[in-house]
């Protein structure tokens, strides 16, 4: 068996690759997932999550860094991600604190941690750097994370 450092390698290694079938396959089936934009996922929402990032990602790069063991089972690791936000054609640095629970060679649970406002700030311009601190703002945006990935998961599994 791996160690659960090598696991979270492994991970945001095969995504800087874009390669979201071996990212997946360092999950276990139940995941459960949380983010400050897509909020509480579980399971395969949380695989088709990263294959629609990966799929619709443009001029995107990835670092990784400080993987540290919590305790036998809880790591955190920081990780950036640069790309184009595609509906604005804006660049973001989205600099990321994750939270991982390891569990029989699986990622079991993944929190990642960022500033929604920041983000917001970076893709959407004034307007998210005016209203990116609201909640109301903020959950505008949370709604169309949910929506663009509901949409595509309909999608794949018409296919």
């Amino acid at each position: 068996m791996q160690t659960a450092e090598a696991l979270i390698t492994k991970f945001y290694t095969a995504f800087q690759q874009k390669d979201y079938k071996t990212m997946n396959s360092c999950y276990s089936d139940d995941i459960v997932f949380y983010d400050p934009a897509f909020e509480l996922l579980r399971g395969e929402e949380v695989k088709y999550m990263w294959e629609m990032l990966c799929k619709n990602a443009r001029d995107f790069s990835l670092t990784f860094n400080n993987i540290s063991a919590r305790d036998h089972e809880y790591y955190t690791c920081n990780w950036v991600a640069t790309y184009t936000f595609s509906q604005t054609g804006r660049k973001v640095v989205n600099v990321i604190k994750a939270h991982m629970r390891i569990a029989d060679g699986k990622i079991v649970e993944h929190s990642d941690g960022f500033s929604l406002h920041k983000w917001s700030s970076q893709a959407l311009g004034f307007m998210g750097q005016l209203f990116g601190w609201n909640s109301f703002f903020q959950r505008k945006i949370k709604n169309k994370a949910r929506k663009n990935l509901l949409k595509f998961i309909e999608a794949k599994q018409q296919q």
